[in-house]
């Protein structure tokens, strides 16, 4: 099996499934976990699982294999009592079991500002020859763009003519980028990017996992689509940073 369907089949015996002794058939002896939902190790994820609640399921949007990293985008529902939408990145070892687990969540937002919803759009990967091009385009755009702060040449990486916004505050377009942006650096919430940790590129689809300010510190998970040599979609979760961690690993 490719990395993307070992990660596919094994998410699904365990949250779709709710199947505790898929820890045992998926997962590494020495799984190192990042999220802020629980501890390191195989057993704590056994207890995540074994607590789910009867009604709990995955909303699955895409899913992106790079290398030995698979990140999938969708909607968790029965966490809480609102939906969450996530970003999941885990790493597959040479023996084929998850060996490392990465994720940043926000709640469903059902009134957007471009009216399109966190998670529809694009699904498909159509280009997969144009992976590593695309890869260093969204990567230059990152060090130029978010973490140089220089949007002098922001057209140089976003299409002028197609850009659709997943981001519930924002509206289409780079007009409705700049809007939201002037809003929330307003409202003291501008929008600082320190540093840029993965970049998992699959066809015109790339995965920025970064870290920075908005207001408080916070992970930024950022998903791109690219068209023609331009960023034509973005979707994202920005999520703040807890003080403690039920683990010592970091969210990075």
């Amino acid at each position: 099996m490719t990395n993307k369907e070992i990660v596919t089949k094994a998410v699904g015996e365990l949250f779709a499934d709710r199947d505790p002794a898929a820890v045992d058939r998926w997962v590494a002896p020495d799984y190192r976990q990042h999220s802020a939902l629980a501890a390191d190790g195989p057993e704590a994820l056994r207890e995540l699982i074994a607590g789910l609640p009867t009604d709990f399921r995955y909303q699955g949007a895409r899913v992106l294999a790079d290398g030995d990293l698979v990140a999938f985008h969708g909607v968790y529902h029965g966490f809480g009592p609102e939906g969450l939408v996530a970003f999941d990145v885990f790493r597959v070892d040479g023996a084929g079991k998850l060996a490392e687990h990465w994720d940043a969540l926000t709640p469903v937002v059902t009134q957007t500002v471009s009216g399109r919803s966190q998670t529809d759009g694009a699904t498909a990967i159509t280009a997969p020859e144009l992976t590593e091009v695309n890869r260093a385009l969204v990567a230059e755009f990152a060090e130029q763009v978010l973490v140089g702060a220089d949007y002098s040449v922001l057209t140089e990486y976003i299409s002028t003519e197609t850009y659709e916004q997943h981001n519930p505050e924002a509206d289409d377009g780079l007009d409705g980028f700049g809007a939201a942006a002037a809003a929330w650096a307003a409202a003291g919430k501008n929008l600082v990017y320190t540093k840029v940790h993965k970049v998992i590129a699959d066809g015109e689809f790339v995965l920025l996992q970064s870290e920075g300010r908005f207001g408080v510190p916070v992970a930024y998970y950022d998903l791109f689509r690219v068209s023609a040599g331009k960023i034509v979609e973005h979707w994202d979760v920005i999520a703040p940073i807890p003080e403690t961690l039920p683990h010592d690993n970091g969210l990075f």
